[in-house]
């Protein structure tokens, strides 16, 4: 073989598909992650599903230390942190990170970066994109809430009500978003929907939780509030000394809020299916307008039976032939 006919064939074989993603799997990449309250199961099921598909990722770790405002001064580091795509944290810090489709951040060094959140309940409502199925901006995720009528058909399952009482922090559009669907859902079914927006002061939010068992409600449901999580140490045992039962949408609050029972997403598989996305992304085998943002086919149905004991509210038997039983832990505690 001549000099020029070796000269093509290494050339060819350097242009061929396998050779392209073998080079690709063996670049570096750099992936900025920007969270809210620290490393949480969800990042750790993103950064190993990264790894899993053989990925050469340096993670870059921002907290922004549940201040959204300190997001600005993260953007203003890109050209120095120069990352091949942002991961984001729930829905204050992709909003702060990402703007609304109506109102997209304009910080330059955004433009050509992908970015794919985990842990948004409802980016729709959020204004995070307008369709699921092909985002038209550079941006997919993660969702990790279930369906409100499965969460409300499991919840009357376990005990009927008339009136839910529910807290939310009305900063959030996370938490804005249900409880405007609650409240459709309340319309529609017959039932009150007793909504507080949540202080932080303790005598303040005693005085709320006082309110909601005085008016009537049944449970009190906890939406998807980041927020609201940092909260737990102070409503579980509020709800819990006034015979209040406690109502999980997300695992956090299973878990670590000491919910009596909830149908959730896990959180370690929520960061996978990020971190699926984002793979391809960096990959190249998708771009972000083939990358739908979409939610777990599967969830968990959770029951706390160290809280149905001391609340006196076992569930009924045909619900523990798939319930996981889990135990609490100290309300208020990262996950």
């Amino acid at each position: 073989m001549t000099a020029a006919a070796a000269g093509l064939c290494s050339a060819w074989a350097a242009s061929s598909p396998a050779a392209k993603v073998q080079a690709k799997q063996n670049k570096r990449f750099r992936v900025l992650m920007v969270t809210y309250r620290g490393t949480t199961d969800v990042d750790h099921g993103f950064q190993a599903s990264l790894q899993d598909a053989g990925l050469n990722v340096e993670f870059i770790l921002r907290d922004v230390q549940q201040d959204v405002s300190r997001v600005a001064d993260i953007l203003n580091a890109l050209p120095d942190i120069a990352p091949d795509l942002i991961y984001t944290w729930g829905t204050p810090v992709t909003l702060a990170v990402a703007g609304t489709v109506d109102k997209p951040n304009p910080h330059p060094a955004l433009r050509n970066i992908p970015i794919v959140f985990a842990l948004v309940a409802d980016p729709q409502k959020a204004g995070l994109v307008r369709t699921l199925e092909a985002p038209e901006r550079n941006l997919t995720g993660a969702i990790h809430v279930v369906p409100l009528q499965r969460q409300l058909q499991h919840m009357r399952s376990y005990r009927e009500f008339d009136k839910l009482g529910v807290l939310y922090n009305p900063a959030e559009a996370n938490s804005q978003a249900i409880v405007q669907s609650l409240r459709q859902y309340g319309q529609e079914h017959g039932k009150q929907i007793l909504a507080l927006g949540v202080s932080p002061s303790a005598q303040e939010l005693e005085a709320q939780i006082d309110q909601l068992h005085h008016s009537g409600a049944q449970w009190l449901y906890l939406p998807p509030d980041t927020f609201l999580g940092t909260l737990y140490h102070r409503i579980t045992p509020q709800a819990m000394a006034r015979g209040l039962p406690l109502f999980a949408s997300t695992e956090l609050a299973m878990r670590t809020g000491n919910a009596l029972t909830g149908v959730v997403s896990r959180y370690y598989s929520v960061g996978q299916l990020a971190g699926v996305k984002a793979a391809d992304l960096l990959l190249g085998n998708k771009t972000v307008q083939q990358t739908p943002v979409e939610s777990l086919k599967r969830f968990s149905l959770m029951v706390n039976m160290q809280m149905a004991q001391q609340l006196d509210m076992f569930p009924p038997l045909p619900l523990l032939n798939y319930a996981e039983v889990v135990a609490g832990t100290s309300a208020g505690a990262q996950s």
